[in-house]
């Protein structure tokens, strides 16, 4: 059973058998591959991983991604990511960040093109967190007239409307040079 290619999504084993390990994800149910290759199972672990044949642009735990905010809700916001460690990805793969623990009330709008770190996968869907310093937007418009904005401490204001608004900013927010392009 060692050895098997696998595909993105395709099922390995059951949870039951053996646990999730690098490149790999339990939906609930089945640990499922996140990279195309070829499995090892660790037997005295009980654990499964598959080791990396071909990169694709699935983000790993601990990697950092660029992308920009496709959907906002009251605690999370998912994230269509473009970068994936400085490097461009031309796949469609989403990511959801938590805002459930940040003092914010708008932690980022819809178009906003934002930082984050992935923390885990859960469900088949990737998680990511926004809680450092250097994570959070790195351009914005305003919320009122879509006009450029100014940061203002942990705050931005509009250069038309004078609407000033509470954001989880980066340390990188509105530096040109946010993106080190590797290729």
């Amino acid at each position: 059973m060692s050895n098997e290619l696998r595909l993105p999504g395709e099922k390995i084993a059951n949870l039951e058998e053996y646990f999730s390990g690098k490149n790999t994800f339990d939906d609930g149910e089945s640990v499922r591959s996140t990279v195309i290759g070829e499995t090892e199972f660790d037997k005295e672990e009980r654990s499964v991983a598959v080791k990396r044949k071909i990169l694709t642009s699935v983000p790993e735990i601990g990697d950092i991604v660029i992308g920009t905010v496709e959907v906002n809700f009251s605690s999370m916001f998912a994230v269509s990511i473009k970068y994936i460690n400085n490097i461009k990805v031309n796949s469609s793969v989403e990511c959801i960040c938590s805002t459930k623990r940040l003092r914010q009330k708008s932690v980022a709008l819809v178009k906003d093109i934002v930082r984050l770190k992935i923390t885990n996968y859960a469900n088949g869907t990737i998680h990511a967190t926004i809680d450092q310093p250097d994570l959070g937007i790195l351009f914005t418009k305003c919320k009122k007239c879509f006009g450029a904005v100014v940061q203002i401490r942990d705050a931005v204001k509009c250069k038309d409307c004078g609407w000033i608004d509470d954001r989880k900013l980066s340390s990188d927010f509105e530096k040109d040079n946010f993106i080190k392009l590797k290729i």
